[in-house]
């Protein structure tokens, strides 16, 4: 069960003194030394009261291995990021032609070691294996042991789960089989599959384990391109397994993202996903949403701005003021649509090339995160100028929603000063910006 805060009241709940205390989806999301963070692909390990953040580190916007990098939390939220646990060795399946992607870290008690797994490939994704690293701690650096395809069979993206026994979640038989395989007591290598979900073409899989039972949460194959993730129950993993169920609204393809992790949290978890951005990949944001099994079965909760009481394994979420942009002030060449997707059944176009729209909102006198309802239907992103207070403007990128009729928020942070303030959408700029459903200041 989780708790639905009214607001989060004052800005003690919004910011801390040295780093955020709420978890915004989409938004970029800095370590405590103010970089970006770049770990995609997630993988978490968790020692202690420390969760350890293991993922591809794309800086050099590249799909080619730069460094498995390493970063650490108490609280999920602020992370100091270490030693690259993985870099590259020449010469071998990690070079930096190489690809080294969805790495994930789990211990070995026999050995005492710390076991990593990765996708392992060549540039064009032909060899299809994985690939296996071990150190004594949970950054490292982990030292390679080799990449090989699991009992002779291709493995593409993949996942660890432990069980008593450890588990290799693979796509296999050129992405069209998903299998699961139980691996040796070294968790170097694995002995059998012990089950196989044929034609199912699976990607990007996490399992969380709930009052006996297994969900396996994956994607379907589409490239970088989102699609409608999907969940699968089990009560043994060797199955049978269910047929495959929705975790959000299919229309929202995961509210743009793949699964890259799942976390579990008290009797719900976290999913924990990337929205991939192909032409330049090292500005792929992270999307952690709540994962909610209150209804007997995994859902998103699409939250632009929660938190987590680790103590308590629950998530609140914060709610905020809705503003309908159809009531702002249109500008030049905007006008209003219709569609009944959007709030009211009425949302703002034609912004930017000209067209704006002026929202007058409330402020609290300080930085507040403001979450836009956008419809994109192109196939590309959009972006949009923001200005409060006739200020400079920042711009921000829209992704494609798929579709005209699906909305989808974005956040931004705003210097919002006390009382009455105006944010002004599509000023001074020459293309196109998303539709504006609404927007809501927290």
């Amino acid at each position: 069960m989780f708790s639905l805060l009214l607001a989060f009241i004052g800005l003690a709940e919004l910011l801390l003194v040295n780093g955020q205390s709420v978890i915004v989806s989409g938004a970029p999301w800095k370590d405590t030394s103010g970089n970006a963070i770049q770990a995609h692909g997630a993988g978490i390990l968790k020692v202690g009261s420390t969760f350890y953040w293991l993922g591809e580190d794309k800086s050099h916007n590249s799909a080619s291995f730069k460094a498995v990098s390493c970063y650490s939390s108490t609280d999920l939220v602020n992370w100091a990021r270490h030693n690259d646990a993985l870099s590259p060795v020449a010469g071998t399946m990690i070079s930096n032609t190489n690809i080294v992607e969805r790495p994930k870290v789990i211990f070995n008690s026999k050995n005492s070691e710390y076991v990593m797994w990765f996708h392992s490939d060549s540039s064009n994704y032909g060899a299809a294996m994985v690939g296996v690293a071990t150190a004594k701690t949970p950054c490292g650096p982990y030292t390679y042991k080799g990449s090989f395809k699991p009992l002779g069979a291709d493995s593409r993206d993949e996942g660890l789960f432990q069980d008593g026994s450890a588990y290799l979640l693979y796509a296999s038989d050129n992405n069209q089989n998903f299998k699961i395989s139980r691996l040796d007591a070294n968790y170097y290598n694995v002995t059998a599959v012990s089950s196989q979900l044929n034609g199912a073409t699976l990607e990007a899989p996490g399992i969380v384990k709930r009052n006996g039972v297994y969900w396996l949460i994956a994607s379907h194959t589409s490239g970088w391109a989102p699609n409608p993730n999907k969940a699968f129950h089990a009560t043994s993993l060797a199955g049978p397994w269910s047929s495959q169920a929705d975790i959000a609204p299919e229309a929202v393809r995961t509210y743009f993202s793949q699964n890259a992790y799942d976390l579990p949290l008290g009797s719900n978890a976290i999913y924990m996903g990337d929205r991939w951005r192909s032409n330049v990949l090292g500005s792929s944001q992270y999307i952690w949403y709540p994962l909610d099994f209150s209804s007997g079965s995994p859902q998103l909760v699409a939250a632009d701005v929660w938190s987590v009481n680790l103590g308590a394994g629950t998530f609140s979420v914060a709610s905020g003021t809705t503003y309908e942009a159809e009531k702002g002030q249109l500008g030049g060449s905007s006008r209003l649509l219709s569609n009944s997707a959007f709030s009211g059944g009425t949302a703002v176009g034609y912004l930017g090339n000209g067209g704006t729209v002026t929202i007058t909102v409330q402020g609290r006198g300080t930085a507040q995160w403001v979450s836009l309802y956008i419809a994109n239907g192109d196939s590309s992103w959009r972006n949009t100028t923001v200005s409060v207070n006739g200020g400079s403007s920042i711009t921000l990128d829209q992704p494609n929603t798929g579709g005209g009729g699906v909305v989808l928020s974005i956040p931004v942070q705003l210097n919002l000063r006390s009382g009455s303030n105006t944010i002004t959408f599509g000023s001074g700029q020459s293309n196109y910006a998303a539709d504006l459903d609404k927007i809501i200041v927290y």
